[in-house]
């Protein structure tokens, strides 16, 4: 039977099949992928924005309707350079599409030609011999048969020949794929999405069977693995919304941040993707254009570093409310996860896109009070993914299960990897308390015998471990649910200067309290002398929220009671300073 023209309903399960068949090659996708740097990810970000089409995608009987809902879902689900070129290229569709309800293979024609475009203008410096070649070269095949065939089995067939020929030939065009002996890997990814098409159209109607098939696909998203030094550490993503979104002013931002740049979108959606060195700096430069949400970064010197030279059989992982040097972090291989920060929409990645001092700032000048959330549960299972194949097992260390629901969430998804031996501890600490207990695990990570050995040491170290916090005002805590608005009145009517700790079930509770930041301090102080009389003190560490003078002056009065200087001396995580408030200092203990 002949396909004499694509409505709605049509084009949709086209794409769902199309989605399939790249999903289904995405390992392969991977593994040749080279281009624009060796990754090992093209077929993970093709195959992610295609499970996006079938999950948030819905069919219409208008042509124009559904490939607007397609194009939407591809722009919400878009990853790495090839899957955002191609989320650009339909929408370029969508815009190019005329308004009736059906199409013919000579307005398909004329649609495919006028939409390349798009997807050249989405990245800074086009290339050809990748995705965009084969996006060119299939469109110029169709618009120059558009009215040779009238039936869209035999054109889109047509189309094959020409576009497989073009995938052969982008070795010829890209010096690396040439020496690696490889085809690009996007490009396949392209061809891969057309034969699936193509079949699908000739074995007839398989909706119901396409639609089930597609949703239970499952592939494992990994972090990159470059193979080699890059000049740009960050591979930096997110999704900007607003109403009239200056698309050239967010391209030259992202195109000055680093390189494979590459933006796409509309002037009320727009996602964008680079390599940077400075995330902290583009998103700054970007919250004032649209809202942010969809943050992600990855760091590709560490996993390439742990790709190659994993340092233990035992990965250690810690989310980002711990505080530690950058130097311990990155000579251990540590994995940090970032938790969230929600400010006025805008979703920052505690640490990687938002400074203390810029958090700080905005707090102080628009008096608004931060959220904190979880990462999504998809971001711990790539994670978990990766550093399985690279290490025997995995310590996840997780921020107080009283203060967080992150410890439940990574339980969850330590359950989904039954195989492999990941343990997950609730460390019942935050901040500089939950980097002590971090970095006397990586003291001992290479001593002990396996990860329960380890797992079990991080627990009895739970109860050797202290956090004392000198408040400057409760205000913070009482706008973040931690104190009750009455107490906070009264602490203020009164003037009291509270003392914070944990508990043994890691709850922020008051220690001790006082009348002025001095009285505080000689009470920490006393405390402090007490303890050490105790229980030796092991090491110790001192945090701060832009309080860096008081917390030095902590330090050296430390010093002359431990007969050793601090492990460290840190700005507080931003995630937790939101709640302790500017000023705070907390001293941090861990014993013998």
């Amino acid at each position: 039977m002949k396909i004499k023209y694509l409505d709605g309903r049509r084009l949709y399960f086209a794409f769902l099949a199309g989605g399939k068949a790249i999903i289904k090659d995405f390992a392969y996708l991977n593994k040749i992928n080279v281009f624009p740097i060796p990754d090992g990810d093209t077929g993970t970000n093709l195959a992610s924005t295609m499970k996006a089409i079938a999950e948030q995608a819905s069919p219409s009987h208008s042509i124009k309707e559904s490939l607007r809902s397609i194009a939407d879902a591809a722009l919400m689900g878009a990853r790495g350079n090839s899957g955002l070129i191609f989320a650009q290229y339909l929408y370029g569709l969508s815009k190019e599409l005329g308004n009736d309800v059906r199409i013919s293979t000579a307005g398909f024609g004329e649609t495919v030609k006028n939409a390349v475009s798009y997807a050249y203008s989405s990245t800074a410096y086009p290339q050809e011999g990748t995705i965009l070649t084969l996006i060119r070269e299939w469109a110029d095949e169709i618009y120059q048969n558009r009215h040779r065939f009238s039936d869209f089995y035999e054109l889109l067939h047509h189309s094959l020949e020409r576009t497989r020929q073009a995938l052969q030939e982008t070795p010829k065009k890209l010096s690396v794929l040439r020496k690696a002996g490889v085809v690009d890997a996007g490009a396949k990814g392209f061809v891969d999405f057309i034969e699936g098409v193509v079949d699908f159209i000739h074995q007839g109607s398989l909706k119901k069977v396409l639609n089930q098939e597609i949703a239970a696909v499952e592939f494992q998203e990994t972090p990159h693995q470059v193979k080699e030094d890059i000049p740009y550490r960050y591979c930096t993503e997110a999704l900007i919304t607003g109403d009239n979104l200056d698309l050239s002013k967010i391209k030259e931002l992202v195109v000055k941040a680093g390189d494979s740049a590459i933006t796409g979108g509309s002037d009320s959606k727009a996602r964008f993707h680079v390599h940077t060195n400075e995330p902290l700096k583009l998103f700054d430069a970007l919250k004032d254009l649209g809202t942010i949400v969809q943050p992600k970064v990855e760091d590709m010197k560490l996993q390439s570093e742990i790709s190659l030279r994993p340092k233990s059989r035992i990965a250690l992982v810690v989310d980002s409310s711990c505080d530690l040097p950058a130097s311990i972090l990155e000579d251990n291989q540590v994995v940090v996860i970032p938790l969230l920060l929600n400010i006025k929409n805008h979703v920052f990645l505690d640490k990687m896109t938002i400074s203390p001092e810029k958090l700080y700032e905005i707090m102080a000048e628009e008096e608004i009070m931060p959220g904190s959330a979880q990462p999504a549960p998809k971001t711990v299972e790539n994670w978990f993914s990766f550093l399985s194949s690279h290490f025997d097992s995995i310590l996840v260390l997780t921020i107080s299960s009283a203060l967080s629901g992150y410890y439940n969430l990574v339980k969850a998804v330590a359950e989904k990897f039954p195989e492999k031996k990941i343990r997950v501890v609730d460390s019942h600490h935050i901040s500089g308390s939950l980097g002590l207990m971090a970095q006397r695990l990586l003291e001992e990570r290479s001593t002990v015998r396996d990860v329960d050995e380890l797992a079990a040491r991080a627990e009895e170290l739970e109860s050797k471990t202290e956090l004392l916090v000198d408040i400057k005002t409760l205000k913070y805590m009482v706008q973040g649910g931690r104190v009750s608005p009455m107490k906070g009145l009264l602490a203020r009517l009164l003037n009291i200067k509270p003392i914070i700790t944990l508990n043994k079930q890691g709850q922020a509770v008051q220690s001790a309290k006082s009348f002025s930041r001095r009285q505080n301090f000689k009470k920490i102080l006393k405390m402090v002398r007490q303890r050490h009389r105790e229980h030796p003190i092991h090491s110790y560490s001192v945090v701060h929220v832009k309080n860096r003078l008081r917390a030095e002056i902590y330090a050296k009065e430390m010093e002359k009671i431990c007969s050793q200087p601090a492990r460290f001396i840190l700005d507080v995580s931003p995630v937790i300073g939101v709640h302790v408030g500017i000023g705070a200092v907390g001293v941090c203990l861990s014993y013998q």
